[in-house]
């Protein structure tokens, strides 16, 4: 209910002006500026009448407490209780004086007057008592809100001290409060209705007026009259926004003048190519050529989009450890963001190209597993699948390109991985057959298989079950293209509901 009520307000500030955006967003800050500063202000003044006032009954509990030293005895303490009630009398600020004395951790009263119904706790006049301090209270009693003094006489000692007690009425304070917080409220009042008449006013100076001659420029120009620019006034925001909108224009209609020219030129460009029918011819076999050139590039996307994606993987498992310097994080964030960055071109790219010559160079199987499937790890993790790789792979040297041999297993474990999305077992073997000179490699995996009427089709270029955008099917493809160009071959068996292997024959290096 909350979150509907919220995104309801939300909403409706959104849908307002920016005049009435600006005027909402004044009104609450002053609101709040002037609430805080009020509160101050009036606690500051409420801390000054009760120091006033607590000053004025130290200065009477001095007066009592010296007449009390003076003449402790029964007939002092009898003069001094009818001296306290005429001066209770005659003071009408006075609510109430009490004596106490402290001895030996009693309290023991000695002598008073009252027109207030109000007894001191013991507790609270021992507590004044030990820490020698005098204590104010604020009280609420029949005659009106009061302030409540315990004044301890110095010189005495922990356990024989004086306590007077005074208690004064305080509406006068609360008078003086409450014309304060009159005064306050009306004077916060009449000056936000001036800062808001303020802004009214300016509002049609600093941004209505300019506005206005942006929006109608901007028509204009949407009208076709591309000559017309902003005028640039003041060197502010609105300067900054009129001299990028100029520059925009200028680009706009430099662009248009070159459209122009090149439509007047359209017309006979038509014709020439018209009766020119070999040119057109030409133009029919270069289209050929470049479907022909498409599988290529579309192999060289795929190509570098595997070993990306093992980089921007490798980065983001680093960035999950915690310690790293801010620079090392800093530059693993951008490895991250420019391999995405790559991947993003790469699946734009359209430019027909060649791939490079292989080059061939001896290794074994276990050199090769070394450096390929550590690139997989990223991609195993997040999908949470095992792979099993033989411990003592063959020690026999291949003659083989290390890029593109590695590039064929990444392709045969990325479509493992994508068969299993809610994980699985990879299972890699080799094997060696020195009769015919080759070696074998298994991919193995536990994926829902391959039906019998697809399995010729999947090493077709652009072949694939996948219903996402992108480039598709040219993984095993361009597996198939690699191991023939390496002198070996490759065999596929699958079936629904017991997976799928990939056998790569690779021959040996010669002595």
């Amino acid at each position: 209910m909350v979150k509907r009520l919220l995104a309801n307000i939300l909403s409706r500030y959104n849908n307002l002006t920016v005049r009435v955006r600006l005027v909402a967003l004044t009104v609450v800050g002053l609101a709040l500026t002037m609430a805080i500063w009020g509160f101050i202000q009036l606690t500051a003044l409420d801390r000054i009448l009760v120091d006033q006032q607590v000053k004025r009954l130290e200065g009477v509990a001095e007066t009592i407490s010296t007449f009390y030293q003076h003449f402790p005895t029964r007939q002092g303490i009898s003069t001094l209780d009818s001296t306290l009630k005429d001066h209770l009398q005659t003071d009408v600020r006075l609510a109430r004086i009490d004596i106490f004395d402290m001895r030996r951790h009693q309290v023991n009263y000695v002598a008073g007057a009252s027109r207030v119904q109000y007894e001191w706790p013991d507790s609270v006049v021992a507590d004044v008592s030990a820490k020698g301090k005098s204590r104010y209270v604020r009280l609420q009693t029949e005659g009106g809100p009061s302030l409540g003094l315990l004044y301890p006489v110095p010189g005495e000692t922990k356990d024989s001290r004086i306590i007077v007690g005074i208690i004064a009425f305080s509406r006068a304070n609360a008078e003086i409060m409450n014309r304060a917080r009159q005064l306050l409220f009306f004077s916060s009042a009449g000056l936000l209705l001036a800062i808001l008449l303020f802004l009214g006013v300016s509002y049609g100076w600093l941004i209505g007026r300019p506005l206005k001659t942006i929006i109608a420029t901007i028509d204009d120009f949407q009208k076709g009259r591309y000559v017309e620019r902003i005028p640039i006034v003041r060197e502010d925001e609105w300067g900054q926004l009129a001299l990028h909108f100029n520059q925009m224009a200028d680009e706009i209609q430099n662009v248009m003048a070159r459209n122009l020219d090149l439509t007047s030129h359209l017309a006979d460009r038509v014709r020439e190519e018209t009766l020119n029918v070999v040119e057109l011819q030409k133009q029919v076999d270069n289209l050929k050529q470049l479907t022909a050139l498409g599988h290529l590039t579309a192999n060289l996307a795929h190509d570098l989009g595997t070993p990306l994606h093992s980089i921007a993987g490798l980065a983001r498992l680093l960035l999950e450890r915690e310690g790293w310097p801010p620079d090392v994080a800093h530059k693993l964030n951008l490895i991250v963001e420019q391999t995405q960055r790559l991947d993003n071109v790469i699946q734009n790219v359209r430019k027909a190209t060649r791939l490079p010559d292989p080059h061939f160079e001896r290794m074994t199987v276990t050199a090769i597993f070394s450096e390929t499937l550590p690139l997989v790890e990223p991609l195993i993790q997040k999908n949470h699948i095992t792979i099993d790789v033989p411990s003592d792979s063959s020690a026999l040297p291949l003659y083989v390109d290390r890029h593109r041999i590695q590039t064929a297993l990444l392709n045969i474990i990325q479509n493992s991985i994508d068969a299993m999305p809610d994980g699985g077992r990879i299972t890699i073997t080799v094997e060696d057959d020195p009769a015919t000179r080759f070696v074998r490699i298994s991919v193995a995996d536990n994926g829902p298989g391959i039906a019998a009427d697809l399995l010729d089709k999947v090493c077709e270029p652009f072949f694939s079950s996948h219903k996402e955008e992108g480039i598709h099917g040219l993984g095993l493809a361009i597996v198939r293209d690699i191991i023939k160009a390496h002198g070996g071959r490759m065999e596929i068996q699958s079936a629904p509901g017991r997976g799928t292997s990939v056998f790569l024959y690779l021959r040996m290096a010669d002595e």
